[in-house]
């Protein structure tokens, strides 16, 4: 098989029903020259069993990397993920996010040396997250306003995130507060850019564990596009029960050795440097 033009990485954890719906999402993107490799934090025999049953009916090659369950080690899965790419370019999203028919386009679109992408997501509560279907993905309706408000979704400014203008999506871009930054569930860089920041810091468990590999490109003088209007998945809900005061006060600490030290390269990532 040739080499595909990006690897798409998506992280999961029992979470099968969701993961199901999300790679319906990729088997109907406009953009077709893409892998994607499941990075897997321990989910039971359900979740193999659900990636065996779909491969036959999707439109691209499926990669499953996992490891026991441990505790939160979604930054070691994501290291072995990277491993196992094949693409010059990785696009890394979550196994609870669904995304729409443009969004590795956009993704695709947009890349070039010295940037990584920063987007954003759109989060459904847990009703139309059940509600959503096969078809509802297919005829993208899961990503149209006034279909999701026929279920249920209130209005809000941040229904404007599923826009389909150019002009509006460049605008909103440009306007937001909110920093490109590097987002677990919708970012994507070069993977030599990775290699050479070493991959993701596998102290790290919940809590800014992905923005911390952006803060490293930072330091190494990568610049971010803000993609948070245009490049576009919509978050299944789920409860976060894995969550510990502990993890977030930890990977403050490391955040901050980050930022002072004006690191550009981990010691614990990839390649093992230190034990």
């Amino acid at each position: 098989m040739s080499k595909p033009q990006i690897s798409v990485v998506l992280s999961t954890y029992n979470q099968p029903e969701w993961l199901k719906k999300v790679l319906w999402g990729y088997a109907n993107q406009q953009f077709k020259d893409f892998e994607v490799i499941i990075a897997d934090d321990g989910s039971t025999e359900e979740t193999k069993t659900l990636i065996e049953s779909m491969r036959p009916e999707l439109p691209f090659e499926v990669t499953h990397v996992w490891h026991e369950d441990n505790g939160f080690q979604k930054t070691i899965i994501l290291n072995t993920a990277i491993k196992a790419a094949k693409a010059d370019y990785l696009l890394f999203s979550d196994g609870d996010c669904i995304p729409r028919s443009d969004f590795v386009a956009v993704h695709a679109a947009h890349r070039e040396a010295g940037y990584f992408l920063s987007g954003g997501y759109f989060k459904l509560p847990m009703e139309i997250s059940k509600a959503i279907t096969q078809e509802d993905i297919v005829q993208q309706r899961c990503f149209d306003v006034a279909w999701l408000k026929s279920q249920g979704l209130k209005s809000s400014f941040k229904n404007n995130k599923l826009t389909t203008s150019a002009a509006k999506q460049k605008f909103l871009n440009w306007i937001t507060p909110t920093e490109a930054t590097w987002n677990g569930h919708n970012s994507s860089g070069w993977l030599s850019d990775i290699l050479a920041a070493n991959g993701f810091d596998q102290r790290m468990q919940y809590g800014g564990e992905d923005r911390e590999l952006g803060e490293r490109l930072f330091n190494a003088g990568l610049k971010a596009k803000q993609l948070r209007y245009t490049a576009i998945c919509v978050h299944l809900d789920h409860p976060r029960g894995y969550v510990k005061p502990e993890m977030l006060t930890k990977n403050a600490a490391i955040r901050k050795t980050t930022k002072t030290q004006k690191l550009t390269r981990t010691a614990y990532g990839l390649a093992a440097e230190k034990a």
